[in-house]
């Protein structure tokens, strides 16, 4: 079973519940607004997925616009990177798969295929 991170109005992540389903892949199903990932599950996540933590963030984002991240991001550690994530679930790229030894930012279906062995 793998962890379905998504925010429900989100067309991406309702594209990529439907696959799960189509596959019949067992998932648990997780609100992104409201149960936050919190900075120690990012910290944990981010080293899985041997991404960088900017990888993380939903960068067409109204949230991640607003707050002018594209320019301070590049000057912001890795820590704070995570601290400011932690705080707002609309700044997370979505959706999120985390399986058994890797987890995967926003819906490539290439990439789930490899990583659930379909």
């Amino acid at each position: 079973m793998v962890l379905f991170i998504e925010y429900p109005k989100c067309s991406t992540c309702q594209k990529a519940g439907k696959w799960l389903r189509e596959h019949s892949v067992e998932y648990k199903d997780r609100h992104i607004v409201e149960e936050n990932p919190t900075a120690e599950e990012l910290e944990e996540w981010i080293r899985t997925s041997g991404l960088p933590a900017k990888k993380f963030f939903n960068t067409s984002g109204k949230k991640y616009k607003e707050l002018g991240l594209k320019d301070r991001l590049p000057s912001m550690s890795d820590g704070e990177q995570i601290a400011l994530l932690a705080t707002d679930g609309m700044l997370v790229k979505r959706p999120l798969l985390v399986g058994d030894g890797f987890v995967i930012p926003g819906f490539k279906e290439k990439e789930w295929t490899e990583k659930l062995g379909l």
